[in-house]
Parts: C-alpha cells; structure tokens; sequence
C-alpha cells in the first residue's frame, strides 16, 4: 500500500451519532479492526519507519456534545472530520494522544470555591479580578477549608489574591467561573463515543495503546495547557502542580506532531504555547514538526456574551510564524 493512500471509512462509523453518547461495542470492533489490519495489510505500529502522534486535547462530551455544559459551537462537525481523518490515515498515525480534563465541584474556576457579601455563589461566566478579591467583591468559600487542606481562611484568602495577580502578572485569561463541568466520574468527563471507538480501532489494528493523560484535577489552580497549570506555585513559592515533562518528551520524541480538540481558543492554544516555549528553549526547528489540524477545532464563542475567534486566529498566526503547520483533514503532512 502507497503511503499516501486513504483508507476506506469503516462501514460502522455513523456521522449522526458523533453528537450522541452510546456504549463503545469493543469486542466487536476489536475483531473488526484485526480483520481490517490484515485486510489493509496495516503494520504494527512499533514498524513505523517515521512516527506521527496524534495529540487529541479534551474531545470531551462536555465541550463537544450539545446539550452538555461548556459546548463548543462547531465542535460536533470537527469530531465528525477528526474519525474520519484518525480511519483514513490509520497506518500512519503511529498513536494518539488524548487530554481529560478533570474537575471536582470545590475548584477555584467553580461557582462552589467563591461567595459573595451575602453568601451566594457566583454565575457562570463570571470574571474575577484582583480588584474583586481586594475590595471583598469575591471571597474564598470558608466552608471549603477542610476539603482544600487549609487550616485558616487568612491563608485561603491570601492565596485567592496571590492566583488572580499571578495570572494578570503573566499575562493570561483573568479567572473565569465557569460551570461545572468535566466533572471526575460523570458523562461529560468521558470522551465523545464516536472519538473513543475510533482511537479503540487504532489501537487493536495498529498494537499501539492510547495514551490517557488526565489534567487539572488540583482545586487551587487551572489547567487550559496538559503541560503546565496557569499558575505554578502557592504564596510561599510551593510548586502546585509540575510540569508535565514526561508528555513533553513523548510528543518531542516522534518525527511528526499532530494537534487536535477544544477548545481552539483556550485548551489548545494554551497547549500550543506551552509546547512552542519548550521548543524554542530546545531547538527551534522543532516547531517545523508540529501540525495544528485547525478543522478539527473550534474557539470558545457564546453568542452576546464572548467570541474567543480573532484571538484565536490570531494566536495561530503566531504559531505558524514560529515554523508550525496549519493544515486541513484535507492536507495531511504525508501528502504535503
């Protein structure tokens, strides 16, 4: 087989259901995807003479599915290209990649962490600024001591300023109160089932298990990036959550870097960053190694509220002006 040519479509997969959730049928597809190695004559990946990683960030029934919490308009029509593009080009993606992100009720991006003068919760979508936290706007939730290891709400609330200025300091997204979602053990949390059964496809037909990567699990902190938290350390210079250096060297480690999921604007770019700040450390050239799969993605848009779209394009741009691809389901790298 031509390196080049597209697979066929496996006749399971059905568009109309990428917007559904639904039980994975494995033992089926697992025999269903031996036959379609031998068939195909797909090798093991372990004999990829150049090795392509397919990174899949939160594609997520929480941000990809219509009536979960944080849907990413777009996201159903991009989850619909990413299975084709995962059994069209099954023999050369050597493996995927997924990011969970996983919460808790009691973190600080949820209404539960925050209280006001009269002991209400915030809405979502609610922004908090260091002026809020200074002028008592926005407190810490006392009740949440126990649950966060604190002892005292003078430490919680010292921490509460030191976040909000660390993240106007280094520039990033004031902290939004987003809804709960992503929520640890729930539906949302889980990946969309269209997108689970094709990486479980992959990973029968090419011997190559997908690789999980859970992220911003810790309660005093947000985790956009699967490489590093939005802030790193406590008042008193304690780290909170490391680098995920191991992820680092995986996705370095292959010749070609595949990137995917939602949000374009937040979750992904964030990764993007993160990566291109380690490689410009490194080598670089490196960049020249990573393919952003943009219609596989879409930025955060809620209508009269927020549109994340020209800061993701232009975010993107930058990306590509540091040696990254930006290409299509259609413009894969093999065929570049």
């Amino acid at each position: 087989m031509a390196t080049t040519t597209e697979l066929p479509i496996p006749d399971f997969f059905d568009p109309a259901k990428v917007a559904q959730v639904w039980r994975v049928p494995y033992q089926e597809r697992a025999g269903q995807a031996r036959r379609w190695a031998q068939q195909y004559q797909i090798p093991p990946a372990s004999q990829d003479p150049q090795r392509t990683i397919l990174l899949l960030i939160d594609v997520q029934n929480t941000f990809c599915l219509p009536e979960f919490e944080l849907f990413v308009h777009g996201a159903v029509a991009d989850n619909q290209r990413l299975c084709r593009f995962i059994y069209a080009h099954l023999a050369h993606i050597s493996e995927i990649i997924v990011t969970l992100d996983t919460h808790t009720a009691s973190q600080i991006f949820h209404p539960l962490f925050w209280i006001d003068a009269a002991g209400e919760p915030p809405p979502p979508l609610t922004t908090i600024t260091v002026e809020d936290v200074e002028r008592g706007r926005w407190q810490p939730n006392p009740h949440l001591l126990t649950s966060l290891g604190m002892t005292d709400q003078e430490s919680l609330q010292a921490y509460a300023r030191h976040y909000v200025t660390q993240l106007a300091a280094k520039g990033k997204f004031p902290l939004t109160i987003w809804p709960y979602h992503s929520m640890l053990g729930g539906i949302g949390h889980a990946l969309v089932s269209a997108v689970e059964e094709a990486c479980f496809f992959h990973t029968v037909a090419r011997q190559q298990q997908t690789r999980i990567e859970l992220k911003g699990s810790h309660p005093l902190t947000e985790n956009y990036s699967v490489l590093r938290p939005e802030v790193s350390h406590d008042p008193q210079g304690r780290p909170l959550v490391p680098v995920n250096r191991a992820l680092i060297e995986r996705l370095l480690a292959g010749d070609r870097l595949i990137i995917a999921g939602q949000a374009k604007s937040h979750c992904v770019a964030w990764t993007v960053a993160d990566l291109l700040s380690e490689i410009q450390q490194r080598d670089p050239q490196l960049a020249e190694r990573v393919y952003l799969l943009e219609d596989c993605m879409s930025p955060v848009v809620v209508s009269g509220v927020v549109d994340f779209s020209e800061t993701a394009n232009a975010t993107f741009a930058e990306f590509a002006a540091a040696g990254m691809h930006r290409i299509t389901t259609s413009s894969a790298p093999w065929n570049l």
